[in-house]
């Protein structure tokens, strides 16, 4: 038997139960082995029956008596009197009529249960049985609990996995030797063996540190690579034109921050190197990332280069096409906009426009990658948003030049310094952290439902004023099984009673795109006073008038959804609100309450992390999915520790094949992780 083996080999799995561990996603014997346990229970220490306390207890006491009655229609409760030389205590089984048979011997056993108060009295819950005479399994001691997928139940997973113990003693390394040396590891085979058979709680946290720092190593030494891939690349060299460059801040109606000065400069620095740039640019909501865009663009147009922006939404490809009209058309550099909307001549001459250089600036949606559109020399690539593209849409982007265009990604949602390292490390990174002059901070408040009254008025106090307001529901449709808030229910609500005096509109992803544009451009305008939508209004969409968000069962919404809804106000100089209105009266989430007391995205990105994990931040469509099944990556000093190794083992030229099942990894995380 071997890694590859199928599960039938091990002795005890027949058809039914290899059936159960294929829907699980484990085929082979190397699978499970390395299907690692989520959390530990300890019954390692015995007590007697006198000293029971309830919580997790293990017993060694045999059966007095037992028996089985029927309660009701398929639910058929044992109970059993145990007991020892201190004292007697009941044990309940349901649907377990077997054990009726099992513990009738008399004989001594092992049981090991939840010790709690049900039905009037204390009792041993459902508790494991082994015999004291066999090696026991499932008791007197601490027990390994396993991720439940498609049903598959934790003690059949031990069960099967004692069969492989002689197998996992003889697992092979994974790591060099210096690295397991220089960072005091268990060796692999010792740490995955104590995962699944720990003996102690501290030898659980020996062996989690070991594979931790595996996964994070292997992660880490994939983005290594891809940079030295990268480095080998040749781009079109784009020099730095100091008068372009300060024309185009010259004529901007406002004054550049700081923190856009610094990427813009990091940004033109890159062009005029020999390797294409691979940068990513992340800022908070409002902090002006397109301007930054518009700024290279407008150099890389000087110089004879097309640049091509593409967005995720059309709303989003519009607007930037719009704002980048605006900043470059006075100086002579041409925009166009294509999106699926763009249809017949218009979408034709677009075409020809592009592919004879007359359009220097191509901002779109997916419809860039079209096979029909031709660059005539594409110089410059960004994307924005771009953790909502697959690999292969960048790719085919990237693909549309015949040297490979600088690159720059775009962001939006703050990612946390761990996640850079690890996911985003063959990037350079440019960070957005001030808001243009004259930004008031949003001013957020969580609100019960109860007071929803007083919180309509102070949205009147706005409207009156003239502003605007969104009202963000996560529903289309009501649903009288769900108490959540559906957009088209609230729009009827607020229309026909609170707000009947004034002017609502609806948007929601099941409108068509044409008529999701109308409802935006009448809200734009200033023709509606308060836009009940759902969460299409999340990212980029510009209205400097509304200051008002109001947020409905904000507590279903992810932190980083919250952060970015938020930022649709704010957006100009008139002070701005973001009411949180809670699904209940009970007391907030930790997730609203550190959004109610911080503005910084990039702090909230952090919360995020530890809260929920890397998911959405990461984001799924792009990477599919990570293995981390023991590492987290908001554990910057074992980050820290892997970046070390993993930058030395590059610097030392080891050759990888030395370490097939390494090499392996990595190469799956190179393809996962890679931007070109």
């Amino acid at each position: 038997m071997n890694l590859v083996s199928s599960l039938k080999k091990i002795k005890g799995v027949g058809l039914k139960t290899a059936e159960q561990f294929t829907l699980a996603g484990i085929r082979t014997v190397g699978d499970l082995i390395d299907f690692l346990p989520r959390t530990y229970e300890d019954f390692s220490h015995i007590t007697t029956i006198a000293n029971i306390a309830p919580g997790k207890a293990t017993i060694l006491a045999r059966c007095e008596k037992i028996a089985t009655r029927p309660v009701r229609r398929g639910l058929r409760i044992t109970t059993a009197t145990l007991v020892d030389s201190t004292g007697k205590l009941q044990a309940v089984w349901f649907n377990q009529p077997y054990r009726e048979t099992q513990l009738k011997s008399g004989e001594e056993f092992y049981f090991s249960g939840e010790f709690e108060f049900n039905y009037n009295r204390y009792q041993l819950t459902n508790p494991s049985a082994e015999l004291v005479k066999d090696m026991p399994v499932q008791t007197d001691r601490i027990l390994p609990v396993y991720r439940s997928i498609k049903g598959l139940k934790t003690p059949l997973v031990r069960k099967i996995l004692s069969e492989l113990r002689p197998l996992i003693t003889m697992l092979s390394e994974t790591l060099p030797s210096n690295i397991i040396k220089d960072e005091n590891l268990m060796s692999r085979s010792q740490a995955v063996l104590t995962m699944h058979f720990p003996e102690d709680m501290a030898d659980i946290e020996k062996a989690r540190d070991r594979l931790a720092f595996e996964e994070l190593f292997q992660l880490l030494l994939a983005s290594q690579l891809n940079r030295q891939e990268n480095a080998k690349l040749t781009g079109w060299h784009i020099p730095f034109e100091q008068p372009v460059v300060a024309n185009f801040v010259k004529q901007l109606p406002f004054e550049l921050t700081g923190a856009q000065r610094r990427a813009a400069w990091e940004i033109i620095q890159d062009l005029e190197r020999k390797t294409p740039m691979n940068r990513l640019l992340q800022g908070d909501v409002g902090s002006g990332k397109t301007v930054v865009a518009g700024l290279v663009a407008c150099q890389v147009a000087h110089f004879g280069f097309q640049t091509a922006i593409m967005a995720p939404t059309e709303i989003l490809a519009s607007q930037h096409a719009e704002t980048l009209s605006k900043l470059l058309q006075p100086l002579g550099v041409t925009v166009g906009l294509l999106t699926g909307s763009v249809k017949g001549t218009a979408r034709k001459t677009l075409y020809e426009q592009i592919a004879t250089g007359s359009v220097q600036v191509v901002v779109g949606t997916h419809a860039l990658i079209q096979d029909s559109v031709n660059f005539y020399k594409l110089g410059f690539v960004v994307i924005d948003e771009q953790h909502r593209f697959g690999v292969n849409q960048r790719q085919l982007l990237l693909a549309k030049s015949e040297h490979m265009p600088h690159m720059l990604a775009m962001t939006a949602t703050p990612i946390p310094r761990s996640l850079a390292l690890t996911v985003y490390g063959e990037l350079d990174i440019s960070i957005l952290n001030e808001l243009p002059k004259g930004r008031k901070p949003i001013q957020t408040k969580i609100w019960s439902p109860n007071s929803r009254a007083q919180l309509y008025e102070k949205i009147d106090v706005e409207l009156v004023a003239g502003r605007q307001a969104y009202v963000i529901c996560s529903l289309i449709e009501e649903n009288l099984e769900n108490e959540i808030k559906s957009v088209q229910a609230e729009y009827k609500k607020l229309q026909n009673s609170v707000f009947k005096h004034r002017r609502i509109g609806l948007l929601h992803g099941k409108l068509k795109s044409d008529e999701k544009d109308v409802v935006m451009g009448q809200f734009s305008r200033g023709e509606l006073d308060i836009l009940v939508s759902t969460t299409v209004v999340e990212v980029g969409v510009d209205v400097p008038n509304a200051t008002v968000v109001m947020i409905e069962n904000a507590d279903r919404f992810g932190l980083s959804q919250l952060h970015q809804l938020r930022g649709r106000v704010g957006r100009s100089v008139h002070q701005s609100y973001c009411y949180l209105v809670t699904s209940t009266s009970a007391k907030p989430t930790e997730r609203l309450r550190h959004l109610e007391k911080s503005n910084d995205g990039f702090y909230l990105a952090e919360v995020d992390l530890k809260l929920r994990g890397p998911g959405e931040i990461y984001g799924r469509a792009q990477h599919g999915a990570l293995n981390l099944q023991i590492a987290t990556l908001a554990d910057t000093k074992l980050i820290a520790r892997a970046q070390k190794q993993a930058k030395s083992f590059v610097a030392s030229g080891v050759d990888m094949l030395q370490y097939k099942q390494l090499a392996t990894q990595v190469q799956y995380y190179q393809r996962l992780t890679t931007l070109n």
